[in-house]
């Protein structure tokens, strides 16, 4: 794969869509409308190279087109990179549809977003993301059988957040027994920012573990039912980035490590389940590097979901799924081992080994 430098702001602004898509190296990028549901969409396909493009269609309130186009670009790439270091052939692809999920979602707008994904004859693979559950998979499944996390009741594999949360937390683990030459997360402090259902998946497997846990979300109602339930504490504003932690989990959307936070955040590992938690890959991986924090390359890490839609793809086991999102303990301690011996960021030396195989084309 060529190589490539992060998408600005200012490159958005002065570049076509054409020159976006050369500088993440995207295949075919499909914007979709329909004024009859009011859906508006963009599906990118990123690499074919390992498989079809299989990633999760995301419904987020974006403030622009442009936003949306970052967003999905960024996605996009990173599902490569996370069928890749996971194994699996498979490219990478993401849909983004422009909306309020709570108020402009309906089965008419799901279904037309479905034939959408139809015409593409199987080149991409929709799931759920941010905003989409189940029950939409359900009505893109009547225009298209080119889906996948559909309920188990149609012969799906259902939620893939569970498997998300165990292979984030099997991360979290390595990441302790580096640090600390322990992987017990028993006692330690864990910031949860997002407790949607991977964020909650995840504090309950801390919860077992007896780690010492706050969480902060912008769902008041929800953080409350958690932090009753896990007996995790909750904490609300900016001020989270400036608590005193040893790891800080990243579940809700990404770019939160910045230049303002790294400065701010005193912890030892970063391991979350956000997508495309460092705002510049190049700038903020060596960031937190230099401040000894471990970072735990998220594409890595939270692969879980993608391992638990692929397995559908060739008649779910759960159990397998498990027992191969289970593997990313040992994957995310190889990177470790990568980075030391090479004296560069986790993140790039994840990347690296996800880079080669696609450019080597390797099929498992």
């Amino acid at each position: 794969m060529t190589q490539v430098t992060e998408i600005t702001k200012s490159s958005l602004a002065d570049n076509p869509v054409l020159s976006q898509m050369s500088i993440y190296d995207h295949e075919q990028i499909i914007f979709c409308n329909d004024n009859k549901t009011g859906l508006k969409a963009i599906i990118a396909i990123h690499n074919t190279a390992l498989g079809p493009a299989l990633g999760g269609t995301r419904m987020w309130n974006y403030k622009n087109e442009m936003e949306a186009l970052n967003d999905v670009l960024r996605l996009s790439r990173g599902m490569s990179y996370k069928a890749s270091i996971s194994g699996l052939n498979l490219g990478g692809g993401k849909a983004v549809i422009m909306g309020d999920s709570k108020t402009q979602k309906n089965e008419a707008l799901m279904r037309k977003f479905g034939q959408f994904v139809n015409s593409l004859g199987g080149k991409y693979i929709t799931a759920e993301d941010v905003g989409i559950g189940t029950k939409d998979m359900e009505y893109v499944k009547m225009e298209t059988n080119h889906v996948t996390g559909i309920p188990e009741s149609m012969g799906g594999s259902g939620d893939p957040s569970p498997v998300t949360a165990f292979g984030v937390y099997m991360g979290m683990k390595a990441s302790a027994l580096e640090v600390w030459g322990s992987d017990s997360l028993s006692g330690k402090k864990v910031l949860v920012q997002g407790v949607g259902h991977v964020g909650e998946h995840l504090v309950r497997h801390l919860a077992k573990e007896n780690a010492n846990i706050t969480i902060t979300d912008i769902n008041e109602e929800r953080l409350m039912q958690i932090a009753n339930e896990t007996g995790a504490k909750v904490m609300l504003g900016d001020g989270i980035y400036d608590l005193d932690i040893d790891i800080y989990a990243p579940c809700a959307l990404g770019a939160t490590l910045n230049n303002n936070t790294l400065n701010r955040l005193k912890c030892s590992i970063i391991s979350g389940a956000a997508n495309n938690q460092l705002e510049d890959e190049n700038v903020h991986g060596k960031m937190a590097m230099d401040k000894g924090m471990l970072y735990a390359p998220d594409f890595l890490i939270n692969a879980g979901g993608l391992i638990n839609v692929y397995s559908e793809l060739k008649g779910y086991n759960r159990e397998q799924a498990l027992a191969k999102a289970e593997k990313i303990y040992d994957l995310t301690l190889d990177i470790f081992k990568q980075a030391k011996k090479q004296n560069i960021t986790t993140a790039a030396a994840a990347k690296a080994i996800a880079e080669k195989r696609i450019g080597d084309k390797v099929i498992m």
